[in-house]
């Protein structure tokens, strides 16, 4: 069952959860709550998140929606040219891991940016949880411990990375006690500057002196320019409600677009777990997809407006494309013509914050500067060498997968929500709401229920637990369907916020995904 509270977090991990609480309890608010569980989400889930790693959040201050775009930027060095004289002529992206795939880090300026504009509390009182845990440690739980064991092969080698995360000369075992020392001193340093010291401060002078030794080219100075960005959220209405994302550089516009192709069905008319049903919603994700893959770069950058994409005219001619009796796949249109953490924190007050944090792929870069324990993101991968709208060049940001979400209903809000998990994000947000705005499935159901998630082409994944009958008809329809165990990245995992009315009186319905180490809390 979700959780009923009128001052609640909902996180991957009960410390962090708790952590959050613990700032309410001390008379902060929302925003307060999520960065609090924010810095104790990098040392308690260190394979999806950590002092190195990205943000965006949308935020409702109790009158309006505010959308801040963390997210990194290219150092000065890098160039196209850059990659290629280091890689060779044909390599088209830069690298997986290592130091050259690591773009400045922003979720630490979003935790800064976000207490100074709507905190409450002293930002050193936000990382006090944080710096307790990482300094006395926590108990590996069952779901981080498996990533963790999974990831060590491919990054036992990268700098810094066995000192801060194999203590043993392994990864942890469930139930043992992992301290992060390093991570503490960061922390600190964090705190007593409010992020000065990691943005062109001491912090910043040892991951420059960390890159030069280890095949990178990242300097101080791209530390210190680097600023987080507020922004207006982007937005369409489906079923009277109206879902927010942020802009691009970032896909919540995919899960935008595949939404206007499904209000084009009545979805409502068909069973939640029909063949129908969910053969519509793949279809719509797979259209969205090939758009915001052909089109999505820096807004600056793109050929196409977000207005063009979302154009109500398009999208239905969008829609007719789908065939209810088989699956295709999608080409982009031409719209010219009209993986992550997640947490959610809100208070009686009325204060919501959607947020969401990550290093990418597991443990990012793999390199871990260590007298700081800051363990660095690899979104430098998701820039292209080709020319495009995500063409690497100094100081511009990639295409982003991690998405926070927003919905309201008549300019009031409604609920604040994530789904990690890669390009299964907007895909995330996709079947969840249908399940609630479609189906009156309370968010726990709908964050339960068994997900698919599109890949390529006609190949989709599905959960094991979904029913055999409704694998078999997505599988006579076309799609070619396998059958994943594997949840933590495969199929996201959600948090999730619903406003059920005043807070002081109603309070929200609170739910936690079962497929992390998450909890939902309040009080």
């Amino acid at each position: 069952m979700p959780v009923f509270a009128r001052n609640v977090v909902s996180t991957s991990h009960p410390l962090a959860a708790q952590a959050g609480l613990r700032m309410l309890w001390k008379g902060g608010n929302a925003v307060d709550a999520a960065v609090a569980a924010a810095a104790a989400m990098t040392i308690v889930e260190p394979v999806s998140n950590g002092l190195g790693s990205d943000a965006f959040a949308i935020l409702w201050d109790g009158k309006e929606l505010h959308g801040l775009n963390a997210s990194g930027r290219a150092p000065a060095a890098w160039t196209p040219a850059h990659f290629r004289q280091k890689y060779g002529g044909d390599a088209t992206t830069p690298p997986k891991r290592g130091m050259d795939s690591v773009t400045v880090p922003g979720a630490v300026s979003s935790w800064v940016a976000l207490s100074e504009r709507f905190g409450k509390l002293p930002f050193a009182d936000l990382l006090e949880p944080a710096i307790e845990i990482a300094e006395r440690g926590y108990l590996v739980p069952v779901v981080v411990q498996q990533k963790w064991a999974a990831a060590t092969p491919e990054l036992g080698h990268m700098p810094g990375f066995a000192q801060a995360f194999l203590p043993w000369g392994r990864a942890p075992q469930v139930g043992e006690l992992f301290q992060f020392q390093a991570a503490a001193r960061g922390l600190r340093a964090i705190a007593q500057t409010r992020g000065h010291a990691f943005y062109g401060g001491e912090i910043a002078h040892a991951i420059e002196m960390f890159s030069a030794a280890n095949g990178g080219s990242h300097k101080a100075s791209d530390f210190a320019a680097y600023k987080p960005e507020w922004v207006t959220p982007i937005s369409r209405n489906y079923r009277g409600y109206t879902l927010n994302e942020i802009p691009p550089n970032g896909q919540g516009i995919a899960a935008l677009i595949a939404l206007g192709i499904l209000e084009k069905f009545d979805i409502a008319g068909l069973g939640p777990d029909s063949i129908a049903s969910q053969h519509l919603q793949i279809e719509a994700m797979k259209l969205a997809f090939a758009d915001v893959y052909r089109y999505v770069g820096e807004r600056g950058d793109m050929e196409v407006t977000t207005e063009q994409m979302l154009d109500d005219a398009y999208l239905a001619q969008r829609a007719k494309l789908i065939d209810p009796k088989r699956a295709q796949p999608f080409a982009p249109g031409n719209p010219v013509k009209g993986g992550t953490i997640y947490l959610t924190a809100a208070d009686e007050n009325g204060m919501m914050v959607s947020f969401i944090q990550s290093n990418y792929m597991g443990f990012g870069s793999g390199c871990v500067e260590p007298s700081f324990g800051i363990s660095l993101q690899n979104r430098g991968h998701g820039f292209s060498l080709a020319p495009g709208a995500n063409q690497v060049a100094p100081g511009k940001r990639p295409f982003h997968t991690i998405i926070p979400a927003f919905l309201t209903k008549d300019g009031q809000p409604v609920m604040s929500f994530g789904v990690m998990g890669g390009n299964m994000q907007p895909q995330g947000h996709l079947q969840t709401l249908v399940r609630m705005l479609d189906y009156n499935q309370n968010p726990q159901a709908a964050c339960d229920a068994p997900r698919w998630r599109f890949n390529a082409g006609l190949e989709i994944n599905v959960e094991q637990q979904m029913a055999p009958s409704l694998v078999q008809g997505l599988k006579d329809l076309g799609h070619h369907t396998d059958v994943i165990v594997d949840s933590y990245q495969d199929f996201g995992a959600g948090q999730f916020i619903w406003r059920a009315g005043d807070p002081k009186r109603e309070g929200y319905v609170v739910a936690s995904d079962p497929r992390r180490d998450g909890q939902a809390a309040g009080f």
